[in-house]
């Protein structure tokens, strides 16, 4: 265990299934108190753990508590971006009750040095630190600045407040849609990490990556919108639209989520995307929802934030991505 002068506070590892209730009730205070628009349950967070890879429950999360309560916790993740960087990602919360009092301080020395760890372990050339920020976490914005994290990319949360009014953008001259078969999958699967490649932070398919996509629960293929270009019969774009069902029932709301958008380099710049996004919002208006948001990199050099705009998407959120250089291996 980590001692802390705070009375009471000590750093153990997670303990199972009966950790989940104490989780979620600290993920959702923390969630209302810097207006992040989400709720979680003990099972939702239960699935993404039996779910994740390359994850060793023992070792990867940290479990804060004060006088048996838990106060806070933080999880480490792992993967290899597009410059063969090691990237080590923070999925942590403090209760807002017990923030400013030294637990945010000890899961992030915990954290850090557990990367550090794991980066010497892998040998790694070069692996960073790495927090996604939401605008209304400015608390833990200013906390991980005075540790040494700064701004490494900014991201856009965009949302489309009715389905009502959805333009007419035609599909270009030369492409179809198709109904997505089973054998459309692994030319759809290709296709969207090749027109990814160029962009930050997307890491090349590993082995396995196929198949997990398929027991996603993002994984609706129902809503998708996917172009073939004719002439060439491949996979030219495509919009994968999909509902989040559990945030819908917790926050009793109709939301779908226009998400996974992409359009090989070839056939770029003709007007593919926006015919494929209007389709994608009607396809989740026709499923019942009444409104759909999307998350976009703000430094895209396609300015995908201004085509979304052209959609009828607003920004409503301003994120960053915080980043500090793995030291001390």
């Amino acid at each position: 265990m980590i001692e802390s002068p705070l009375p009471g506070l000590r750093l153990r590892p997670f303990a199972g299934d009966g950790d989940f209730p104490a989780m979620a009730e600290v993920a959702n205070a923390v969630f209302a108190a810097d207006s992040m628009g989400w709720v979680r349950t003990p099972e939702h967070i239960r699935r993404d753990y039996a779910s994740f890879t390359n994850f060793d429950a023992a070792r990867d999360v940290a479990m804060a508590e004060v006088n048996d309560r838990l106060v806070g916790y933080v999880r480490t993740a792992q993967w290899i971006d597009e410059k063969g960087i090691l990237v080590q990602g923070q999925i942590g919360f403090v209760h807002p009750a017990f923030r400013r009092r030294g637990v945010g301080g000890q899961l992030l020395r915990w954290v850090e040095a557990r990367q550090r760890e794991v980066a010497q372990a892998q040998g790694a050339a070069a692996s960073v630190h790495h927090v996604f920020v939401t605008e209304g976490e400015t608390s833990r914005a200013a906390f991980l600045q005075g540790a040494g994290y700064a701004p490494a990319r900014h991201f856009l949360r965009m949302e489309r407040a009715t389905l009502d009014d959805i333009p007419d953008f035609p599909l270009p001259e030369g492409f179809e849609l198709r109904r997505v078969q089973p054998d459309h999958l692994r030319s759809i699967f290709d296709a969207h990490m090749e027109a990814l490649q160029d962009h930050w932070g997307v890491a090349p398919a590993r082995p396995g990556d196929f198949e997990r996509w398929t027991t996603l629960p993002t994984f609706q293929p129902h809503l998708w919108q996917v172009a073939w270009h004719v002439e060439t019969n491949q996979v030219a774009g495509q919009v994968k639209p999909f509902i989040n069902e559990e945030q819908n029932q917790t926050q009793n709301r109709r939301r779908g989520e226009t998400e996974f958008i992409s359009v090989g380099a070839p056939w770029r710049r003709r007007g593919l995307a926006r015919a494929l996004i209007v389709r994608a919002l009607r396809a989740q208006r026709d499923a019942g929802m009444n409104e759909s948001v999307l998350g976009v990199d703000a430094d895209n050099e396609h300015e995908a934030a201004r085509l979304y705009e052209h959609c009828g998407f607003r920004v409503t959120q301003r994120n960053v991505v915080v980043r500090k250089k793995i030291e001390g291996r």
